[in-house]
């Protein structure tokens, strides 16, 4: 089995292998513990043998399972690899990533790491983000295989990135957290479509500026607080004082794309998504955004 304690005395180990410092890796290992507590209690009608019994587990402490899917996310091996790395068979390798992935999830959502999915009001948001200025709006996509079926394979292909793809919009904040994250959509999905769809734009007050690229265009036209830059007029060339904005609105707006690096740092959301199971690259998805506001939490 993998040895687990080896890693865990160098802190480059401990990034190479599960994204993380080591200092982030212990302050998310309370909560990780709880949140994997709480998933052991089931209902009484459910349970047939008391709380502990049966065969001991390979991952057996909770750390070893912290590590277990930290490393899934990270690396994004073959269930057949996490097997092998792991000491036990590959349908147990599947079993443990979709057991522990929830608790993952749950225990960044109690370190406050998980972005928001949905903001239903203003004041919901006020409540939320207080000191928020400012919202960088941009679109991410990532490599799905080919679909077989005819119409999912027109659904999912993206003319940006002229191939098969899942997409996301994030809203980020100076600082590189991700505050929003919209569910995975096809990548044939126009950025301003889902955007408008998940209707984030409506909800964040006036007074909070809100940074998209020219993906976004007409969307300044709908509300005041919207800013994008100048697009060039068919047949024209842009001022010198309109490049001079745009370089300056770029320099301003590059920390999506730091964040969007940084989220990327786990296989698990860049490599091409070979996963089966329905909506788990949204959950894939939202854990990596998670760990990301939590490596910036404790950097």
């Amino acid at each position: 089995m993998l040895n687990i304690e080896r890693i865990l005395k160098q802190d480059r180990l401990v990034r190479a292998t599960t994204g993380l410092n080591l200092k982030a890796l212990k302050a998310l290992e309370p909560s990780f513990k709880e949140a994997y507590q709480q998933s052991l209690i089931k209902p009484e009608k459910e349970r047939k043998r008391q709380l502990g019994g049966g065969r001991k587990p390979t991952l057996r402490t909770i750390l070893d399972k912290m590590v277990y899917i930290l490393l899934y996310l990270k690396c994004y091996p073959t269930f057949d690899l996490m097997g092998v790395l792991f000491n036990f068979d590959k349908s147990c390798a599947h079993e443990w990533v979709h057991r522990l992935l929830p608790v993952l999830e749950t225990a960044l959502g109690k370190k406050q790491a998980l972005p928001e999915r949905k903001i239903n009001s203003i004041g919901e948001f006020l409540e939320k983000f207080p000191e928020v200025k400012e919202v960088i709006i941009d679109g991410t996509e990532r490599p799905v295989q080919r679909p077989k079926d005819p119409e999912k394979q027109t659904e999912h292909y993206s003319g940006k990135k002229k191939r098969h793809t899942r997409k996301h919009t994030t809203g980020s904040t100076r600082k590189k957290r991700v505050i929003l994250l919209s569910k995975a959509r096809p990548g044939k999905v126009h950025d301003k479509r889902q955007l408008d769809e998940e209707e984030w734009i409506e909800n964040i007050p006036d007074e909070v500026a809100i940074e998209g690229d020219l993906g976004f265009q007409g969307l300044q036209n709908e509300f005041v607080n919207v800013h994008l830059p100048h697009k060039k007029p068919r047949g024209k060339e842009l001022t010198d004082e309109q490049k001079l904005e745009n370089r300056e609105f770029s320099r301003q707006r590059v920390v999506c794309e730091h964040a969007h690096a940084g989220i990327k740092r786990c296989r698990s959301v860049t490599d091409v998504y070979r996963n089966r199971v329905p909506d788990f690259d949204d959950h894939l998805m939202l854990n990596a955004t998670g760990l990301w506001n939590l490596y910036l939490d404790a950097a």
